[in-house]
């Protein structure tokens, strides 16, 4: 980082900048691109501002990483590799973090049309809006609760979501910037995945004082503590879920949250179909309690829950907008296929199992796999938390082992545990911890394969 060559400018040398306006480079040769006038403006911008402000020994010295994070989002750091020992690859840590960021954009959409969608079909069932700001706001506009309304969907529920998102940007950010700033090194671009993720496994009602408590959890104990990105062993979004969930249950489990209605027991339930199928419905001619049962009476279908338009978190509903986002993640290969392939056969294993065991006393047991794999957090989960390259395995065979045992235990906790009708946090969160020691017994019989080979 020393000098403005070695900054910003695409590569370039500031020399080249000038030359390469004019058309040539410092070489003569004709560059690949020129810059307009506006970016030439803006890299001229960003250098005084360096030579003035955070150059060493200038005022601002202590806050170069401030500095650099901008320059480095505008524009791709000149530092190259020169020697041929280097793997060279167009994929930097900033692009794989925003291609991330990309492939939750449907399931952001989602989670601001869901929360607006659920709140407004509540209310026509007989529920009372929130007394919030954001009802205010919205019925000051103009607007009317009305699901058949897709933009007015998308503005209540954008209410309610944007925020979160906020809070959760200015705190974790914060947070980031500051250990940063103490470390004297750059601020990495992982923590856009972070702020991306958390807000989307929240309840819409959740309290933006939580929100910033918890982020801040995540990024400091979950992270920061083992020494920021690519160090820590745990997901910092999902550990800062499990803060809030264990802290302050009632804001974030229960059949109220869910909905940004008044909702009640007696009145329009905001109960999960999870939770449906946990307490089970009678059936009349048996006299047994069946989960599917409740499921299909609950006056959702199995392609609303597909789609996403059910109560829950408000990004991790929707099953199609998730498999979008995998598809992203495989063809750019940032997502392993292993690892989604290997929590997909693991429920299905234990789906089947649970459904030939069966149980008189929990009516879950009997909920198929297809209806499973479109509720709560599974495919959420098992296309953008447990795929995270940090936190789970890193050998092949690893991977189909790491998802595998997070598909058993996903379905193990959802199912046995009455008190709590979903598992996927715990599960990946618990397999977060194991995937070094799966990783060294994969690499440990690779070498003793090896080794067994080249005596033969």
């Amino acid at each position: 980082m020393n000098g403005k060559a070695n900054r910003g400018g695409h590569g370039l040398q500031k020399q080249g900048l000038y030359q390469a306006k004019r058309g040539t480079s410092g070489d003569g040769t004709v560059p690949a691109f020129a810059l307009s006038e506006k970016m030439k403006f803006l890299r001229e911008l960003q250098d005084k501002q360096y030579e003035l402000f955070f150059k060493k020994g200038k005022p601002l010295e202590k806050f170069f990483p401030l500095y650099e994070a901008n320059d480095t989002f505008l524009y791709t750091p000149g530092d190259v590799t020169k020697g041929a020992s280097h793997v060279r690859d167009g994929l930097d840590l900033k692009r794989m973090m925003m291609t991330v960021v990309s492939a939750l954009g449907l399931c952001m959409l989602m989670a601001m049309y869901n929360t607006g969608y659920q709140a407004f079909l509540a209310i026509e069932g007989g529920a009372a809006p929130l007394d919030s700001w954001q009802s205010s706001l919205y019925l000051t506009m103009g607007w009317e609760f009305s699901t058949s309304s897709i933009i007015g969907c998308l503005l209540y529920g954008a209410f309610f979501y944007i925020p979160i998102y906020a809070v959760t940007l200015v705190a974790g950010g914060l947070f980031e910037a500051l250990f940063a700033i103490v470390r004297r090194h750059e601020i990495n671009e992982g923590f856009l995945v972070t702020s991306a993720l958390f807000p989307l496994i929240l309840a819409p009602t959740i309290p933006l004082w939580q929100v910033a408590l918890g982020i801040s959890f995540g990024v400091v104990v979950a992270k920061e503590m083992f020494g920021g990105v690519g160090m820590n062993f745990l997901n910092p979004a999902l550990s800062a879920r499990a803060f809030l969930f264990f802290a302050y249950p009632v804001q974030i489990s229960g059949d109220k949250v869910w909905i940004a209605a008044q909702t009640s027991p007696d009145g329009y339930s905001g109960a999960t179909l999870l939770a449906l199928a946990a307490h089970g419905l009678e059936i009349v001619e048996t006299g047994l309690t069946s989960g599917i049962y409740a499921l299909q009476q609950s006056g959702f279908t199995w392609w609303d829950a597909f789609l996403g338009r059910i109560p829950g978190s408000m990004g991790e509903t929707s099953t199609l907008f998730c498999l979008v986002g995998a598809a992203v993640l495989i063809v750019t290969r940032i997502g392993s296929w292993r690892t989604m392939a290997g929590c997909v056969v693991g429920s299905f294993v234990m789906i089947l199992t649970l459904n030939a065991v069966g149980s008189d006393t929990n009516p879950i047991f009997d909920v198929p796999f297809y209806w499973h794999w479109v509720l709560g957090g599974f495919a959420f989960g098992t296309v953008f938390m447990a795929t995270d390259p940090v936190t789970s395995a890193f050998t092949e065979t690893g991977k189909l082992i790491y998802g595998f045992c997070i598909g058993v235990l996903g379905i193990l906790i959802r199912v046995i545990n009455p008190a709590y009708p979903e598992g996927w946090m715990l599960a990946i969160l618990f397999m977060n911890m194991f995937a070094p020691l799966i990783d060294h017994f994969m690499i440990q019989a690779n070498i003793r394969r090896r080794a067994a080979r080249y005596a033969a």
